[in-house]
């Protein structure tokens, strides 16, 4: 069964405008057409989808019901049209846990100054790639690598790793910590989207771990004491909560922060994206 957006324009005017002659000329065409039209639509169907007296042309139970499904699917059709054409003048940058931390606020307002014509919006998604493959992004922030053959990125900066423990554990009273002190804890994790690997530790002195895909969650249950967690300098600045205590790790080396791309569509934006992230970074 082929269906086609023009039956579907043509039933919503008819039951919109009240009558074939009105709904004609909404769109365009002679009534004869519009006939035509939802004729094709009907017998497509096999249903009837309009009530046509002398007086009014009412849906049936089930043309009202075609008639919703029919809203919604123009009103995607005219998203789906909205997101190929709008180009450059929207820029969408996806990350998975916390965006830029301390620099997220200074690159948005840099970007709105010297960019007034592309929107910035930051996307939360929590996947491995921060909403490129689920496209809700045209960028993205991401603290691991990226499948190189689906994807360009560039590492804009590096952020130290932080301990995130109880305030009231006995190590928040440190002003720094070392992967070995923490080796005896429970680590808290992501594997999808997380930094911390109990590979940061020597294979005689890993850490046992937990899961979690939620950084609400995390929190939460670090601020019990039940467990640590290991996070890039970006997630103390977006997420300070009362009962957790952020404390640098010395010895753990630093997270890579990379701006990923499609590599068959960048985002036109994206150069000048990666040279105020890198110069963000790159101030401290």
């Amino acid at each position: 069964m082929d269906l086609e957006l023009r039956q579907l324009r043509c039933l919503v005017a008819i039951v919109d405008e009240g009558t074939f002659t009105d709904a004609a000329h909404s769109l365009g065409v002679s009534q004869a057409a519009v006939s035509r039209t939802l004729a094709s639509l009907e017998n497509a169907l096999g249903v009837r989808l309009l009530r046509r007296t002398s007086r009014e042309v009412a849906p049936t139970a089930t043309g009202l019901r075609v008639v919703a499904h029919a809203r919604r699917v123009l009103a995607e059709v005219e998203e789906l049209v909205g997101e190929a054409t709008s180009g450059p003048a929207r820029l969408r940058i996806g990350y998975a846990w916390a965006a830029l931390g301390r620099h997220t606020l200074p690159f948005q307002r840099r970007w709105s100054t010297a960019h007034p014509d592309t929107e910035l919006h930051l996307v939360r998604s929590n996947s491995p790639t921060a909403g490129l493959l689920e496209g809700s992004c045209d960028l993205a922030v991401v603290r691991r690598a990226v499948d190189v053959r689906r994807f360009d990125s560039v590492i804009v900066g590096l952020e130290r790793r932080l301990c995130a423990l109880s305030s009231e554990d006995p190590l928040a009273r440190r002003r720094s910590l070392r992967l070995a002190e923490l080796a005896g804890r429970t680590l808290l994790i992501d594997r999808r989207t997380g930094t911390a690997t109990p590979d940061l530790w020597p294979p005689d002195g890993r850490p046992e771990t937990e899961e979690t895909h939620d950084v609400d969650d995390w929190l939460t249950v670090i601020a019990t004491g039940r467990c640590i967690g290991l996070t890039a300098d970006s997630t103390a600045h977006q997420y300070r909560r009362p009962g957790i205590a952020y404390r640098p790790v010395r010895d753990a080396e630093p997270v890579a922060v990379r701006l990923a791309w499609w590599r068959d569509d960048p985002h036109p934006a994206a150069p000048a994206v990666v040279e105020l992230l890198t110069a963000l970074y790159r101030a401290g």
